[in-house]
C-alpha cells in the first residue's frame, strides 16, 4: 500500500493549490458557493495530476532504472505493476471525472482537465524532447490550475494576474531545465542538448523580472486600488524576497523542482506562509 501511494506522489499535490488563488484575491474563498466546488475540485486535480504521474512513469520505467534515484520509484523498482498502475490511472482519471461535472458542476472545468492531461500525456509521449515546448508545457500544468479553479468558482481573473503566473512558471521551468543541465549535464535529458546554461539562465532572470513587474501592475489596477487602497501593494517586496530566496536554492544543490525547494527550505515556506497570511489580511480583514 504504501508504494501504491508514493505512486500517486502526494506531495506534489501542493502545486494544486494554486486553483484557490483566483477565490482568494476575490474575497469570496469562504462563501460556501465558492468555497465547495474549489474544495471538490482541488480532490480531482489532484487525482488527474497522479494520472499524469502514473503515466510518465510507466513511459520511463526502464530508463529510471538506470537512475540513481529514480530507481527506487515503484513502478521502476518493481513494488507496484505497469497493469495495476495502468488500473489505478483509469480509476482516478474516472473519479476526478465524475467529480467536476456532477459536484462541481462544471463543463469548463472538465475541458480545462482534459487539456491538462492531453498536454502532460503528450509530454511524456515524447513533447518534453522538443526544446521550448518542454518548458512551455511544464509552465501551462501552474498556468491551468489556475485557470481550473477560476471555472471551479466561476470567479474571473485579472489579464495581469494570469500574466504574472505565466511568467512565474517559465521561471520555474526555465530554472529546472538550467539546475538539470548545471547538475547533470546533457545525459539526464536528451532535450537539455540543446540549450545551453547561459540561455536557461538569462531567459530564466527576464522571466523573474517581468514577474514582478505585472504582479506589481494587477496591485495597481483600478478595481484592486478601490478594494483595498495601497494595501496590496504591502506585498510586493514579499514577492520578491521569495523568489531572492528560492533563486539562492536553486543556485545551490537543488535540483531545480519547485516543490522539493519549498519542502526542504523551511524560511522558504515560511516566507510563501507568511505570504498567504499578508493576503489574507488585506482582501478579508
Amino acid at each position: 500500500m504504501k508504494q501504491h501511494i508514493r505512486l500517486l506522489r502526494p506531495h506534489h499535490w501542493i502545486k494544486n493549490l494554486l486553483m484557490f488563488l483566483p477565490a482568494l484575491f476575490s474575497g469570496r474563498l469562504f462563501e460556501c458557493s465558492v468555497l465547495i466546488p474549489c474544495v471538490y475540485g482541488f480532490i480531482a486535480l489532484c487525482f488527474v495530476s497522479s494520472v499524469i504521474y502514473i503515466v510518465n512513469d510507466i513511459r520511463d520505467a526502464e530508463k529510471d532504472k538506470l537512475h540513481p534515484k529514480k530507481c527506487s520509484r515503484p513502478i521502476a523498482s518493481g513494488a507496484v505493476s505497469k497493469a495495476s498502475a495502468s488500473a489505478i490511472a483509469i480509476f482516478l482519471f474516472v473519479v476526478a471525472s465524475v467529480m467536476d461535472i456532477l459536484l462541481c458542476k462544471s463543463i469548463d472545468g472538465m475541458v480545462i482537465l482534459l487539456v491538462y492531461t492531453v498536454l502532460n500525456v503528450g509530454y511524456s509521449m515524447g513533447l518534453k524532447e522538443i526544446p521550448l515546448i518542454d518548458i512551455l508545457i511544464l509552465a501551462s500544468g501552474f498556468v491551468l490550475r489556475v485557470v481550473y479553479g477560476s471555472a471551479v468558482s466561476e470567479v474571473p481573473v485579472s489579464g495581469w494576474m494570469y500574466l504574472t503566473v505565466m511568467s512565474a512558471s517559465l521561471y520555474l521551468g526555465l530554472g529546472k531545465r538550467r539546475n538539470e543541465l548545471s547538475k547533470n549535464g546533457t545525459t539526464s535529458r536528451k532535450v537539455l542538448r540543446l540549450y545551453t546554461y547561459e540561455f536557461l539562465d538569462k531567459n530564466m532572470y527576464i522571466c523573474n523580472a517581468v514577474m514582478i513587474i505585472f504582479y506589481s501592475m494587477w496591485c495597481t489596477t483600478a478595481e484592486i486600488t478601490e478594494r483595498f487602497g495601497g494595501r496590496m501593494l504591502w506585498s510586493v517586496p514579499l514577492v520578491m524576497v521569495i523568489f531572492m530566496k528560492y533563486s539562492m536554492d536553486i543556485e545551490g544543490s537543488s535540483d531545480g523542482d519547485p516543490v522539493e525547494v519549498v519542502i526542504h527550505d523551511k524560511v522558504l515556506a515560511m516566507l510563501c506562509t507568511v505570504y498567504a497570511l499578508v493576503i489574507t489580511g488585506i482582501v478579508y480583514m
